[in-house]
């Protein structure tokens, strides 16, 4: 099968030596197909799995991406290139069976994806559509902590959305670069407090590591909210 005329990802941003790609995941059956045919058997198995055809979508164009993506930087063939993924989840790449030093992350919301590359230790991205008619309130008393929970509070109409989904695009990219997963309760931790007034990036330290220092940027803009973590040399 060859390869669609055009590339469904693009170069948007590179911060402080990490490349972030915006993934187009809008329904394209050629690009689909493509995608899927770069799978390996465990990925195709992992994909029959979706129910919901968003869902499959998502999972084949991002995979396909982030398989081209890691097979031109490491220089190996798709083939030689394969996933383990440590305690909670986080996906790690190797080739012939070699773990590489080369750090990624993949989100996905809508028809939005982002790829995240650095040769740094501990990456996160995340990437959340607005969806304005969710409990917002509700679900921010679950997963904020006191003064993000105040934040949200005092915010109205458009405002909120946009808060809400913020807030929650800093606090995952946190915890995909720790790589615990949904171990830790989001509400347990606070984002820094330049950012929660408005500041596009600040430093972090999680409560329970303090010891342990992290670089948080927002990356939102107009189509979505997204954020960038990654962990920094300690001192």
């Amino acid at each position: 099968m060859s390869a669609p005329a055009n590339e469904w990802w693009t170069p948007w941003r590179e911060i402080d030596g990490a490349d972030v790609l915006h993934v187009d995941l809008a329904p394209h059956p050629e690009r689909e197909a493509f995608a899927f045919s770069l799978l390996d058997e465990e990925e195709k198995a992992r994909w029959r799995r979706f129910v919901v055809e968003r869902a499959k979508r998502q999972f084949s164009l991002c995979r396909g991406a982030l398989r081209i993506q890691l097979s031109r930087r490491l220089d190996c063939s798709n083939r030689a290139l394969s996933f383990d993924y440590l305690e909670h989840g986080k996906p790690v790449a190797r080739v012939k069976g070699r773990r590489v030093p080369l750090g990624f992350n993949v989100s996905h919301s809508g028809r939005h994806g982002l790829m995240a590359f650095s040769h740094r230790d501990g990456l996160g991205v995340d990437v959340e559509e607005r969806l304005p008619r969710r409990d917002l309130d509700g679900i921010g008393g679950r997963v904020y902590g006191p003064n993000e929970r105040q934040a949200l509070a005092a915010a109205t109409g458009a405002q909120k959305v946009h808060l809400f989904y913020r807030l929650w695009s800093l606090k995952e990219a946190l915890i995909k670069a720790l790589g615990t997963g949904f171990s830790l309760n989001p509400s347990r931790f606070e984002v820094p407090g330049p950012v929660l007034e408005g500041a596009r990036s600040s430093d972090f330290r999680f409560p329970h590591s303090p010891e342990h220092p992290w670089r948080l940027h927002d990356l939102g803009e107009p189509r979505f909210a997204a954020a960038l973590a990654w962990r920094l040399r300690s001192r």
